[in-house]
């Protein structure tokens, strides 16, 4: 098939673009047999139901409902887009794209609502997820399923201090093993957890997200913390959640549901703002800090050189036997990519704390010229061979891994309140980012790269965490004012059409 693509957008799009996309080509049949194609979504952001079914509350429930002025429209997840109730109309949504798979998370709370196993499994949550994994393979798509997508159960942090505390590892291991054993005979890929670096720094060292912990001279809204040291034992336990469960998994059940288990990593790529050998090397290190800090360690456990040598004893080390249960402890690497930064070297900050420990000044703009269109989102500028450099460097620095590209895509924002539905519909600028990013892709798959699937963020426009229902993600429209009504955009028609088996 062939599609020829401007760059038209109703919302200036076109003005941030040089040329006209090129005639089209690629499709399906340009990736290996058995590549997989799917879009990706979280629990918070999508399911709803908040109070219903025996859900427990999470952090992000006590922080919205405790703090809504730090999310913008001051909405919340207490509805999302519904899915807990339109499981199957959303199913059929994916089955008339050509999806291959569905990536989702589980709801912690929503099967242990203290957390724990001392407070019970709830049955009416373990119906739930039972009914959506049925229901997805009965339309032929394949669960990719996420055990922690940010969503811990407030009653943990309120207890111990969530994160902070090593009593986390056994509770999340409890928590994994009960999914495995009522979801695994039908659930082949597990992922433990989703962009740790993402709950850690926001969490931890910036403050935006819950528990909105950092130091109070680098935020004063801050609600306490010490952004220097908490971002370190948050990944730490992380790590050793993540470990804990991959052991219990291929210790008791890999052998028999004949599935695989990883982790979903985020990173940006950095590009150095000059050539000077200053910010290469700051650009090396801005990749450490970010995609290292969990791959290095996942690999060889231990944390990076360059994070060894600037941290220092705010770096956690593990022990011998920790080291042994986290090197080695992934059979696919999840990556997220979504933007490219510059990267500049920078002097050693006055006060220590993840965001500067790097000494790396990160720059979206060179000469009066941004590194590629800024979209949506303040943090999103569109440098689609990001990902190829990306995925280059961890196939050369961490051994090649087996891959899935568990996140992709670009947010919006309609500012203009006299657009209608129908226009809103039209993001061939949407379409124009998923080629572009295919491309590269399909380019590092070409020199040895071993990816397996992609999957688009996201199926549809959903919570966007502290962004609320601003920024808009979806492949397909949710009509907010309608009662959630469904709505192909064009990018969604142009998934179908790629998709589209001989």
């Amino acid at each position: 098939m062939f599609f020829a693509l401007t760059t038209l957008s109703p919302i200036g799009f076109a003005q941030q673009q040089s040329s006209v996309v090129e005639v089209l080509s690629l499709n399906r049949s340009s990736f290996p047999t058995g590549f997989v194609f799917g879009t990706a979504s979280s629990a918070y952001q999508y399911e709803g139901a908040a109070n219903e079914g025996g859900r427990g509350p999470s952090i992000w429930d006590a922080y919205i409902h405790k703090y809504p002025d730090k999310i913008r429209g001051k909405s919340n997840g207490d509805v999302a887009v519904d899915q807990y109730h339109r499981y199957k109309e959303d199913i059929q949504i994916m089955k008339n794209m050509n999806l291959d798979a569905y990536r989702f998370s589980i709801s912690w709370s929503r099967i242990l609502p203290n957390g724990k196993l001392s407070g019970g499994v709830n049955p009416e949550g373990i119906r739930y997820y039972n009914n959506l994994i049925d229901n997805l393979l009965a339309n032929g798509i394949e669960p990719y399923v996420t055990l922690f997508h940010w969503d811990l159960p407030q009653s943990l942090e309120e207890e111990y201090g969530g994160f902070l505390s090593r009593r986390v590892v056994d509770d999340f291991r409890d928590y994994a093993e009960i999914c495995f054993r009522y979801f695994g005979n039908r659930v082949k890929y597990w992922i433990t957890l989703n962009e740790p670096w993402s709950y850690s720094n926001i969490g931890y060292a910036v403050g935006n997200f819950p528990p909105g912990r950092c130091s109070k001279w680098l935020d004063s809204s801050c609600f306490g913390g010490d952004s220097g040291t908490e971002p370190y034992i948050v990944t730490h336990n992380l790590l050793l959640a993540h470990a804990a469960a991959v052991h219990v998994y291929k210790k008791n059940f890999q052998n028999t549901q004949k599935g695989v288990i990883g982790i979903t990593l985020n990173s940006n790529w950095y590009e150095p703002y000059s050539n000077s050998q200053a910010d290469k090397d700051a650009a090396i290190r801005a990749v450490d800090f970010m995609l290292g800090w969990y791959m290095e360690p996942l690999t060889s456990g231990r944390y990076p050189k360059s994070m060894r040598s600037l941290v220092g004893k705010r770096l956690p080390k593990f022990s011998r036997h920790e080291r042994k249960l986290v090197a080695g402890s992934i059979d696919f690497l999840g990556l997220n990519y979504y933007t490219t930064n510059y990267a500049a070297n920078t002097s050693k900050a006055n006060k220590p704390s993840y965001t500067t420990d790097a000494n790396v000044n990160q720059i979206t703009v060179r000469n009066g010229v941004a590194i590629g269109p800024q979209f949506g989102p303040s943090w999103l500028y569109v440098y689609p061979k990001g990902l190829r450099e990306l995925l280059l460097h961890i196939n050369t620095v961490y051994n090649n891994p087996l891959i899935y590209i568990t996140e992709n895509g670009m947010g919006d924002i309609y500012t203009d309140p006299t657009l209608s539905v129908k226009e809103m519909l039209q993001d061939t600028y949407r379409i124009d980012y998923f080629y572009r990013h295919l491309y590269y892709l399909l380019s590092a798959i070409r020199d040895g790269v071993k990816v397996k699937g992609y999957f688009a963020w996201s199926l549809l426009d959903n919570f966007e965490w502290k962004d609320g229902y601003v920024v808009r993600f979806g492949l397909n429209f949710v009509d907010y004012k309608s009662g959630l009504k469904r709505h192909a955009k064009q990018s969604a028609k142009w998934f179908k059409a790629f998709l589209q088996r001989d």
